[in-house]
């Protein structure tokens, strides 16, 4: 076979061109909501966590940012009052990321539209069978490239997590 046409090629192909479509007809909902994919996603992170809130470096693995990264985040969103930082008490060399009234108000508008047009381009377009093998699938490919990416979450019982 020539390398050219590697099904594995294909695979990861496919996958860029489906990322990039999905965040394509992603973005104006949060747009309108004034959010970035980078903002949405840390909102999401926060309250899907235990008490609404991460360790900065917990949130920093989860968003594949760097610490630094992290950091302009949060502060963007502290600016706009959409999360706070609060001290660890156990360890004062570390802080948590913590949603707001705010944070949780504009997450909860958008999160409707948003999973309208999840379900419209994504999960919708697939039958229960295959959703959930697809999501086992993602997890275990996740598992070995992002390890970190559940790093201070508390495990779902839902079938359907991050």
């Amino acid at each position: 076979m020539n390398p050219i046409d590697d099904p594995r090629l294909t695979a990861m192909g496919l996958l860029a061109e489906v990322h990039a479509g999905l965040v394509a007809r992603m973005q104006p909902v949060l747009s309108t909501a004034g959010l970035s994919e980078i903002d949405f996603e840390t909102l999401l992170r926060l309250g899907r966590s235990p008490g609404e809130r991460l360790r900065m470096t917990d949130l920093a693995a989860q968003t594949g940012l760097s610490t630094s990264g992290v950091t302009r985040v949060v502060d963007r969103l502290e600016r706009d009052g959409l999360v706070t930082r609060v001290a660890c008490t156990a360890d004062r060399r570390a802080s948590y990321a913590a949603l707001t009234d705010a944070g949780r108000e504009r997450l909860t508008a958008v999160l409707p539209l948003h999973l309208a047009d999840i379900q419209r381009c994504f999960t919708g377009l697939l039958a229960d069978e295959q959703l959930e093998a697809f999501l086992e699938a993602l997890r275990t490919i996740r598992d070995v490239v992002r390890p970190c990416a559940t790093a201070g979450a508390a495990e779902s019982r839902s079938p359907v997590r991050s």
